[in-house]
């Protein structure tokens, strides 16, 4: 089992920039960070394994970066250029190497409020 405590979030002016992070209780193969919209889905923002090959959403590549530090088991989310729309409870998430996305372990969430 893996334990994930995220932090970092709060409320920020458009255009304005914001680093979310999320300490694991352990190595794993992927973390990585979801958001959660009002009466939206689930969408995956970005994912980053452990040998440092990153995936991010359409939506935010240029805009934000994900890293993780193996040694402390932590990964972080620069959220550069923020936007209203990029308003949601951002999700750490860790999985092993046989588990799909949008499954394994989950953080209890941080909420990121963009401004207009």
């Amino acid at each position: 089992q893996v334990q994930l405590v995220e932090s970092g979030g709060g409320l920020v002016q458009f255009g304005g920039s914001l680093r979310i992070s999320c300490a694991a209780s352990t190595t794993i193969f992927s973390m990585g960070w979801y958001r959660q919209a009002p009466g939206k889905q689930r969408e995956l923002v970005a994912d980053i394994t452990i040998d440092g090959i990153t995936n991010y959403a359409d939506s935010v590549k240029g805009r934000f970066t994900i890293s993780r530090n193996n040694v402390k088991n932590m990964v972080y989310l620069q959220m550069n250029s923020l936007k209203p729309e990029d308003t949601a409870v951002y999700y750490c998430n860790a999985r092993g190497a046989t588990t799909p996305r949008f499954s394994g372990y989950w953080g209890q969430g941080t909420q990121v409020t963009v401004s207009s």
